[in-house]
């Protein structure tokens, strides 16, 4: 096997390995915490949405691109093609908009409360469910081309205006189609990201600035330290989504411009791309101290049952 093949592929599986490993963790110890608590706190709900997210992108992208590296083909066939890269572009959209909504929601809760504010904090918990199902909905409309122009790879050339995604084609046909989807699709995720870069910018403000007065906010109540450090959680976030973001559109607006795109560019969009959703699970076990303690917890009650296979062997 060729040196850059199999640097591509060892890339490819390290990052789809770790990353479906760190949302799987990631939602199994909030499942844990639903069990023996029976609910979850907004901020939760949605970290725990993202790594569902991040999964089905890993799963739908990572998985397939990583068997085609290794000389796998054949992987699917035309309606395959069609619901893998649906769910992708789903997936992937829902990553950047709940990146968003974490963002979003973080700053209304660290904000300094005023007469409607106030009114916008209290009903906060009740609107992260209808925003989910409104995200959902928005981005299957806005994705629902990907299936018409998804096929199964045929032999021979690839057309003009076709993605090459190796495991399956998405094909355009001509121009404006190609065009008027990078447009869409870019347009929706730079709305989203300039909402998050601004709300983040005014969470650092209010953390810059008043950083006595934040650590104060509503001291009478609890979690009131747990909301600056969810905060500057929800900011480190923000920033690893937009320098991926950056480096992945920056490709795509190249591949905007050519006719053919070399299925090497196309693996380094779909590795950057991939980074935050391998990432960010790691980022938060380590910063959320609910998700850290059931972690620490099992890997404790583990612990004991090892030590008695241990001296039963001796």
């Amino acid at each position: 096997m060729d040196l850059c093949v199999t640097i591509k592929g060892v890339s490819f599986l390290l990052q789809t390995g770790l990353g479906i490993l760190g949302n799987t963790v990631v939602l199994m110890a909030y499942a844990h915490i639903v069990y023996t608590e029976h609910r979850l706190l907004p901020v939760d709900m949605i970290l725990c949405h993202l790594a569902f997210a991040n999964l089905m992108l890993l799963l739908t992208r990572c998985v397939p691109q990583t068997m085609t590296v290794f000389g796998l083909t054949e992987l699917l066939d035309d309606a395959g093609c069609k619901v893998v890269i649906y769910s992708y572009r789903i997936g992937r959209a829902l990553s950047v908009c709940i990146t968003c909504m974490l963002s979003v929601f973080q700053a209304v809760t660290i904000a300094p409360a005023g007469p409607r504010l106030s009114r916008l904090k209290a009903a906060l918990s009740s609107l992260v469910l209808p925003t989910f199902a409104a995200l959902w909905l928005l981005n299957m409309a806005v994705c629902i081309a990907a299936p018409f122009f998804s096929i199964a790879p045929r032999n021979g050339t690839v057309p003009a205006f076709t993605l090459n995604l190796g495991f399956c084609h998405v094909d355009f046909r001509d121009n404006l189609s190609y065009v008027i989807n990078g447009v869409a699709v870019s347009g929706r995720d730079f709305a989203f990201v300039g909402l998050m870069l601004g709300s983040s910018g005014y969470i650092l403000l209010l953390l810059h600035r008043h950083s006595r007065q934040v650590r104060g906010i509503r001291r009478s109540q609890q979690g009131g330290g747990a909301e600056t450090r969810a905060a500057k959680t929800v900011v480190t976030l923000v920033v690893l989504y937009v320098v991926f973001f950056g480096i992945d559109n920056v490709i795509w607006i190249y591949m905007l411009t050519v006719a053919k795109v070399s299925p090497v560019v196309a693996d380094m969009r779909v590795f950057f791309s991939s980074c935050y959703a391998a990432l960010s699970p790691y980022f938060i076990m380590s910063s959320n101290k609910k998700v850290k303690a059931k972690i620490v917890c099992a890997a404790d009650q583990d612990q004991p049952s090892v030590d008695r296979q241990q001296s039963n062997d001796k």
